[in-house]
């Protein structure tokens, strides 16, 4: 048994690591990161992608693109939802968001880190993200400043940018809406925050978090820069080790999903939080640490609510993802 551990790498020991090591060497080796989710999960030619998201931005006609004030950085919320369940979402965010992502000079992406085994992870890369209609090339020059606020441990896990598809799925939304220009990106993963919510403190009493928030005002001072938080809401139902949910239940989530989205719309950070802290996240929202991080970092916003849906998550629908899209302007 243990000899064939060793030969899976599923121990802790030196040729684990030496293995991992060689991985993370051959990742940083390749001249970006390749799209892992297209041809699976969205058309992998770009002609063929450019059709899907101009038909989902066509379905969302009533939704204008916003104008934007750019003495301060502006955001949005988006999901990283699969395509064929959240294109309608996506479509109305970034479409209300169109102006942002064109003239942004600098996007930071927090992107939910679904596989961290570390709770409060902050994990960077150098690597650039590619798209079927490019390169998005990473500020590398700002990931090192961050890297010096947050010490090694920044990139301890930085293969798991390889198969996460939080920051991919939202990157191409904002290549496609860019009419594929690139645009420097900052890629950052963010892990739980299930540990301040069993302490029942506030992220922000940990200083990395901090160290983050302030490096990103000081790497993006001075630039048009749009932060972007991938992030879903509520997983709710058997698929997500839930009761099956009730037409009743549903209507109570949706209920409970409008209280959170009115705190983001505020603008408040520690609200969301606190309103999330007192069930222990039961609903189980995924997009809880970027968006957190995304309002400290863009200081004091007014919120839009552009879209909102409710997605099946199983083939008997009572278990549900859901999903919305906000639009962030400084006050």
């Amino acid at each position: 048994l243990l000899a064939a551990l060793d030969d899976a790498l599923m121990l802790d020991n030196d040729r684990a690591a030496a293995a991992e090591d060689a991985a993370r060497n051959a990742f940083r080796a390749e001249p970006f990161r390749s799209p892992a989710l297209a041809g699976p999960s969205y058309p992998a030619g770009d002609k063929e992608l450019w059709r899907l998201l101009q038909d989902y931005l066509e379905e969302a006609a009533e939704v204008e693109p916003l104008a934007v004030d750019w003495s301060r950085p502006v955001g949005l919320l988006s999901p990283h939802i699969d395509y064929q369940r959240g294109g309608s979402v996506y479509a109305k965010v970034w479409k209300r968001a169109a102006e942002m992502a064109r003239a942004a000079e600098v996007v930071v992406i927090l992107g939910t880190d679904h596989f961290s085994p570390v709770p409060g992870s902050l994990t960077l890369t150098r690597q650039s993200y590619a798209t079927p209609y490019g390169v998005l090339p990473t500020d590398t020059a700002a990931v090192d400043a961050l890297a010096e606020a947050l010490g090694p441990e920044a990139f301890a896990g930085e293969l798991r940018h390889l198969g996460e598809h939080s920051i991919e799925l939202v990157a191409v939304w904002l290549h496609h809406m860019r009419g594929g220009a690139p645009v420097p990106v900052v890629p950052i993963l963010t892990g739980s925050f299930s540990e301040y919510m069993a302490e029942g403190v506030s992220p922000y009493t940990d200083a990395r978090l901090k160290r983050l928030v302030e490096a990103l005002k000081t790497v993006t001072a001075g630039r048009r820069t749009l932060i972007v938080s991938s992030g879903d809401l509520s997983h709710v139902g058997p698929a997500f080790e839930g009761a099956a949910l009730t037409a009743n239940d549903k209507r109570l989530l949706q209920g409970d999903d409008a209280q959170v989205l009115d705190l983001l719309c505020d603008g408040d950070d520690e609200g969301f939080y606190n309103a999330l802290q007192r069930t222990r996240n039961s609903t189980n929202i995924c997009g809880l640490s970027p968006t957190y991080l995304a309002l400290k970092a863009m200081g004091p916003v007014e919120g839009e609510r552009v879209a909102y849906d409710v997605c099946p998550a199983d083939a008997g629908e009572t278990s549900v993802v859901t999903i919305g899209g906000v639009v962030f302007e400084r006050v």
